[in-house]
């Protein structure tokens, strides 16, 4: 009776991952393409003397009921299945824009420099894959229900008391140094981001859960663990995010997003483990597959950054305009997307067609004036050499 009790569990655990996977990979694509269709809307209407906002665009709304959906779709995910199930999946979305800015955006590349520029980000996505269905086939297979007796033992559980105050006094260190010693490296931002997140998906978890079933007819609403855990996901989220806009002014993009998932990811999987005890029916073996699965999408991630072309700064040029008659009229370009600027490469000829730097200039011989000979024009007065002396 127990065995088949047992069996059973088992059973309705490996459906409820099943879905909270498929939720999470479901939401991933759908971001990936959003942000795909409203990068679009942007460049569109950059290329072209649209006189509309992009927010007036249907593409660019179409971009954001699926970033609503998607982000809906990941929510309900954390429902279902473990933390350290649903946090790593947010690799998908790397490889979902790595392989749609090919596909969907069209950019540009050669078949003889695919190695050379794109051979490290093909490489990721193939270990960012096998990561993914290392650390989805190995890890926990552990499914609670969310309710709110279930979730205020955790809250006055001794494991996630003590976590609480580590985090809280390395938070605090770590605010004091970046605010007060202008420590505004990215490792540290990232880490206050990081820290804050670990708190998000603990509460993110437990209003899902408790919304799931309150939607099924288990009302959970009027325990007011449901509003403490609503009001730190929304305060979590909010700081993360200025933050990250913090973070975006100092540092390249790509960057903080590959150091922001490994760290994300990492301290979600440490307060699953804590505060919901993902970890304590499984084995060392699937631990240590779940681990090198994680290992390996964390070097996939990075793989796929690492190649992506940073943006060039513009700076304003000159050009000479001779389209309006013989007389060439300077145009200032401060607009990225009107002109091609051309490179500088050292040379004082900047914008010529051919470097001639290298070419020495012909010194003219120097006319005599008893040997000037001018021959008259019909139409045009005399003109002599002493005039021009004069002149």
């Amino acid at each position: 009776m127990a065995g088949e009790e047992y069996g059973l569990i088992k059973f309705f655990s490996y459906r409820e991952n099943l879905i909270g996977t498929l939720l999470a990979i479901f939401g991933n694509l759908l971001v990936s393409i959003a942000v795909c269709i409203q990068k679009h809307s942007h460049v569109t209407l950059a290329g072209t003397k649209d006189p509309r906002a992009f927010y007036s665009t249907k593409t660019w709304w179409c971009g954001l009921v699926l970033i609503v959906l998607g982000e809906a779709a990941n929510f309900f995910s954390y429902a279902y299945a473990p933390l350290s199930l649903v946090a790593p999946l947010n690799a998908v979305s790397f490889i979902a824009s790595s392989i749609l800015g090919f596909i969907f955006l069209r950019e540009k590349w050669k078949p003889k420099e695919f190695l050379n520029r794109y051979g490290f980000s093909f490489l990721g996505c193939i270990l960012t894959i096998a990561g993914t269905y290392l650390f989805a086939a190995f890890g926990p297979n552990y499914h609670q229900q969310l309710v709110a007796k279930e979730i205020v033992a955790h809250v006055v559980g001794w494991p996630f008391l003590l976590y609480v105050l580590v985090e809280i006094i390395t938070f605090c260190l770590l605010l004091y140094f970046y605010k007060q010693r202008n420590a505004n490296y990215l490792v540290v931002i990232l880490l206050l981001v990081a820290l804050l997140g670990s708190v998000t998906v603990i509460t993110v978890k437990a209003v899902a859960g408790m919304l799931i079933h309150s939607i099924i007819g288990n009302m959970q609403l009027q325990y007011p663990i449901f509003y403490v855990m609503l009001v730190c996901m929304v305060a979590t989220v909010v700081f993360q995010a200025t933050f990250l806009s913090q973070a975006t002014h100092l540092y390249d993009s790509s960057m903080i997003a590959c150091i922001n998932y490994i760290f994300s990811t990492s301290f979600a999987i440490i307060a699953g483990a804590i505060f919901y005890l993902e970890f304590i029916h499984v084995d060392i073996l699937h631990i240590s597959l779940y681990l090198l699965g994680c290992l390996s999408c964390f070097l996939g991630v990075f793989l796929i950054t690492k190649n992506r072309k940073k943006p060039k700064a513009f700076e304003p040029y000159v050009t000479m305009d001779m389209s309006q008659g013989t007389e060439g009229i300077p145009t200032i370009h401060d607009k990225e997307w009107q002109a091609v600027q051309p490179d500088y490469t050292g040379s004082f000829s900047y914008g010529a067609l051919v470097n001639n730097d290298s070419v020495v200039p012909a010194t003219l011989p120097t006319p005599n004036p008893d040997q000037l000979v001018v021959t008259p024009s019909p139409t045009a007065a005399p003109y002599r050499m002493a005039d021009s002396k004069n002149d």
